[in-house]
């Protein structure tokens, strides 16, 4: 990467504007930006759980994926044009998905946020992937030139967090907590 980041504080952005990677600027409550934070506050969460399980954990490797799947596709955003979310990174999340799901029992009920700690940031987690996909949405809406993989990406982004919620809870000693009518 070199010196690519060699000076953070540029006061470019002071005007209300920032620079996307094609060198244009937009300005900081465009939608596009919207978008862009949600991914960057899901990647940050997705940090904090992973700080919340062991080094050696198992599951350390799917977080990392989706930590630098979540920067692909911030990249991508940030880029109009660009394309870096791929059918591999959608097949990826989806095999992870059907791993931690087989061994769980079906739901009967709704499942409330809670467990166990990491479950809990789990559920954190996938709130924020819902609404990073809810921008996405309207960021299409608005631009089409921004591709449907970004949102099913952050679909899958929030399936695979709510069964990693079920199996870290389960697998931790936890409870998981129904909702009660």
């Amino acid at each position: 990467m070199g010196n690519r980041l060699s000076k953070i504080t540029t006061r470019t952005g002071d005007d209300g504007t920032t620079g996307l990677g094609d060198g244009s600027r937009i300005p900081k409550d465009h939608i596009r930006m919207q978008a862009i934070g949600d991914v960057d506050e899901l990647n940050s969460h997705i940090g904090v759980l992973r700080s919340a399980l062991d080094d050696q954990d198992p599951e350390q490797v799917l977080l990392s994926a989706l930590q630098h799947h979540l920067f692909d596709l911030g990249g991508e955003l940030a880029v109009p044009g660009f394309e870096l979310v791929t059918d591999e990174h959608l097949a990826e999340i989806e095999t992870h998905a059907a791993r931690l799901n087989e061994p769980l029992p079906a739901l009967k009920e709704f499942i409330l946020p809670g467990g166990t700690l990491p479950a809990s940031h789990c559920h954190v987690a996938r709130a924020v992937a819902r609404r990073a996909e809810r921008s996405v949405v309207a960021l299409r809406h608005q631009d089409d030139n921004v591709r449907m993989a970004c949102q099913q990406y952050l679909n899958r982004v929030s399936d695979v967090l709510f069964i990693l919620a079920r199996s870290l809870c389960r697998r931790d000693g936890g409870t998981e907590v129904y909702w009660q009518r």
